[in-house]
């Protein structure tokens, strides 16, 4: 099993030659690997570090791109701006492109998540996990639910973001090494794809693209400033990079916020760029959109990598490589089709008896990824009890007030070169 295992991931290795994850990584044996925990990174990303002008303990950041199946790890150079040092191809992540709004929808989470050195889980079933700490201040005040969502190993997932073990292993070892240096909070950010113009105009018809639109601002921030934003909630949404003197609470009303200035006129000609490049698109696909593709669609396409595995190994391929672009008006028939399904099986008179029901994707995903013998990870060590969660996003006390003037402003950290 170990040699077949080698050769697969070596020539998954050899495709994505573009992959700094590449090689070096897959080649890892991890029946060498004395401690999982303190296993160093090896020698080609110290020497990547170095190259870039990093310490080896400096701030991490990860970012996720669900549509083209990546992760990355950004870290902090001398100057305090980050520069990518690795990237890694996701190996499964269930259900569709948008947010997980409910307990066992198996959605993965997107947005804007703090991860502490409590969310390093070193005794996961699932060789090593990083715990996404959803659900966040503005999951919890839009009423999202949902528990044990994480990024580990073993290439299988429902609801999480699952990497193989050689390559958790390795961002395991970046968090650790920056919890060391002494940074309290890494930013993961979780989107749908990267926001770019061509891609917002293709997604343009998705029921979640005003969400979307709200994360492309921090995705826009970090794109200009190459840190990571400074995020708060308040009013039930996200807000990046605003400077105030009053508290920001999750369901209350915003304070009176302002963009720095350097910032500003950074992101202004950042969006000209943007709204010459959304023309662009609009004119290029004009009369089309995407398909985003189920994630039955999406095992489909990786289906032969999986025989002779284990059954909880359930790699899930690309929305890019499943999805494909439609005519508008052929994406709305199929979405008129679905609604008109749903109606009418929601208001038959009698069930359908079990034995005679067709098997939809929903229940073939199930089946396939979400196995009784897949151990459940740890659940998030910074989510608030039940008990807690009618409280926890009151409107600020004055207390907060306090705390909150007496933070130092993001945009002073952000102008210093």
């Amino acid at each position: 099993m170990r040699i077949r295992h080698f050769a697969y991931v070596s020539l998954i290795a050899l495709a994505l030659t573009g992959c700094n994850d590449a090689l070096d990584t897959t080649q890892i044996d991890l029946s060498s690997v004395k401690n999982k925990v303190e296993q160093p990174l090896p020698p080609r990303i110290l020497n990547a570090m170095a190259a870039k002008g990093m310490d080896r303990n400096s701030p991490i950041l990860i970012r996720i791109f669900k549509e083209e199946g990546q992760l990355e790890v950004w870290k902090a150079k001398t100057d305090n701006r980050f520069d990518k040092i690795a990237d890694y191809k996701i190996c499964a992540w269930s259900g569709r492109l948008g947010p997980k709004v409910k307990q066992g929808d198996r959605q993965a989470p997107e947005g804007f998540y703090n991860l502490t050195r409590a969310n390093l889980n070193p005794n996961s079933k699932y060789y090593l996990a990083i715990n996404t700490g959803f659900p966040n201040k503005y999951d919890a005040v839009n009423g999202r639910t949902g528990t044990d969502l994480m990024i580990h190993g073993a290439c299988s997932s429902s609801g999480c973001y699952s990497m193989t073990d050689q390559q958790v292993l390795e961002i395991y070892a970046f968090a650790r090494d920056a919890f060391k240096g002494g940074q309290t909070g890494v930013q993961l950010q979780a989107f749908p794809f990267r926001m770019t113009a061509e891609n917002m105009f293709k997604h343009r018809m998705n029921e979640n693209i005003d969400f979307w639109k709200m994360l492309k601002v921090g995705y826009d921030n970090f794109e200009v400033t190459k840190r990571p934003p400074d995020v708060n909630v308040c009013e039930k949404k996200y807000v990046f990079n605003q400077q105030s003197s009053g508290a920001f609470s999750p369901a209350g009303k915003c304070p009176e916020m302002s963009t720095p200035p350097a910032l500003a006129s950074a992101l202004s000609s950042y969006q000209k760029t943007y709204d010459l490049a959304y023309t662009r698109a609009s004119k290029e696909f004009d009369g089309m959109a995407w398909y985003d593709p189920s994630e039955a669609e999406r095992k489909a396409v990786v289906a032969k990598t999986r025989k002779g595995r284990e059954l909880a190994y359930a790699p899930t391929g690309t929305s890019l490589e499943a999805g494909r672009m439609m005519k508008v008006a052929d994406l709305e028939g199929m979405a008129a089709a679905k609604t008109a399904t749903t109606v009418a099986s929601n208001t038959a008179p009698t069930a359908t008896p079990a034995a005679e029901a067709p098997a939809t994707a929903a229940a073939t995903d199930v089946a396939l990824v979400n196995p009784a013998s897949v151990p459940v990870p740890t659940p998030n060590p910074m989510m608030p009890q039940s008990s807690q969660l009618a409280t926890a996003y009151a409107p600020a006390e004055q207390a907060e007030s306090v705390e909150v003037a007496s933070k130092k402003p993001f945009w002073k950290f952000w102008g210093r070169d």
